[in-house]
């Protein structure tokens, strides 16, 4: 099947972490990918996200975090998500999130989560191919 709409990705900070310029970069870089960026700004609470993203027809949420908040922040989202019926969504993200604090993410559900410094068109290529996986 092919994609006959752009991807639709939420960006999203959650919390008190005013750090932006990370989640700015990934806006612009998946813009440049062909895909629609809708981005919240600063100080999202786990609710506003996952309604946003209810509202804008995402097929993927991107949480930039800083803040050492990702073990609540993640698990909550994704939790919101489930119980919203948004299970077709890809829970993705980035920032400063130890190995061990990303595998125990992973296990639960979040996708993968990428460290500063990573490649833009890395993470645009997982959310393509993620996307696409699901449309079969």
């Amino acid at each position: 099947m092919s994609q006959s709409k752009p991807i639709r990705v939420l960006v999203a900070k959650v919390g008190l972490d005013g750090h932006d310029r990370g989640a700015k970069i990934i806006a612009t870089a998946l813009r440049d990918a062909g895909m629609e960026v809708i981005y919240t700004g600063l100080r999202q609470t786990p609710e506003m996200v996952v309604q946003a993203a209810l509202q804008e027809d995402v097929d993927a949420i991107g949480i930039s975090i800083l803040s050492g908040a990702h073990m609540t922040v993640f698990p909550k989202v994704y939790q919101l998500m489930q119980e919203k019926g948004l299970t077709n969504v890809l829970l993705t993200g980035g920032g400063i999130i130890p190995e061990e604090d990303s595998i125990q993410l992973r296990a639960m559900g979040v996708g993968t989560l990428f460290a500063p410094g990573t490649n833009t068109s890395d993470i645009a290529d997982y959310i393509r191919n993620w996307v696409s996986g699901q449309q079969k």
